[in-house]
């Protein structure tokens, strides 16, 4: 099959890797970019906190450029939305890493059965996100009483190929799939001009999404097929094609 990867670099590469090992033709359209505040984290870990929660494995690509977790925060532990995200943060020498199942949720629930299991942490959790973010994990740590703060460790900036580049993906051929990750990227990409100008031409084109949440980015009548994953993984994802 002949997939379309939106996902910002270096997370399209590996991903167009992986897909090329299965045997399909993976065509690479990052949408946006990452760009880390890497002088807000640290100020942020130099004030007390009692554990660290990450939704998004670019947090574990912000502290690879810092040459890995700090010597000081190796043994903080570490609440990771998904497995993914959480060998991305032992990968960069933090020892200590629970992982959750997926998605903010879930995530919460993992760090709320970890304070009733050992007791309040001794300071307020650390949660570095990105922007943008839904507001799901925040309101679910507050409603569990977690004393947390917020730090913005990434955002991720839109990108505008060329016509050309987007003509090169999307018309020579017209992809068989385009993998969904975020809302953001869902949106990004129907607002491309070829679908946006003549969207019966991807009637064929299948729309796998990581979430029910993501395909509701999907504009009303669009004629594509979308299929949902399972679960909020690559895994679940990849299992769609």
């Amino acid at each position: 099959m002949r997939v379309l990867v939106l996902r910002p670099e270096p997370a399209a590469a590996r991903t167009a890797d992986r897909l090329a090992a299965l045997g399909h033709e993976a065509v690479r359209l990052p949408l946006s970019k990452a760009e880390h505040a890497v002088d807000a984290v640290k100020a942020a870990l130099a004030e007390p906190h009692g554990a660290i929660a990450v939704t998004s494995a670019e947090m574990a690509r912000l502290f690879e450029g810092l040459g890995g977790a700090p010597a000081a925060h190796r043994d903080t532990t570490v609440f990771a939305v998904g497995e993914a995200t959480a060998q991305a943060m032992r990968q960069n020498g933090f020892t200590d890493v629970i992982s959750a199942g997926g998605d903010g949720g879930s995530l919460a629930e993992v760090i709320a059965a970890h304070v009733r299991a050992k007791g309040p942490l001794p300071h307020p959790l650390f949660y570095l996100a990105g922007n943008p973010r839904g507001p799901g994990f925040e309101a679910r740590l507050a409603a569990a009483g977690i004393p947390f703060r917020t730090v913005e460790g990434y955002r991720m900036v839109p990108l505008a190929p060329t016509r050309e580049a987007v003509e090169a993906a999307l018309l020579r051929p017209v992809p068989d799939a385009v993998l969904l990750y975020s809302r953001e990227s869902a949106r990004a990409f129907f607002a491309l001009a070829p679908l946006a100008e003549a969207p019966a031409r991807f009637a064929a084109l299948r729309l796998l999404c990581i979430s029910a949440n993501v395909a509701a980015a999907m504009p009303q009548g669009f004629p594509a097929r979308i299929a949902i994953a399972r679960a909020p993984s690559e895994e679940s994802l990849f299992a769609l094609l």
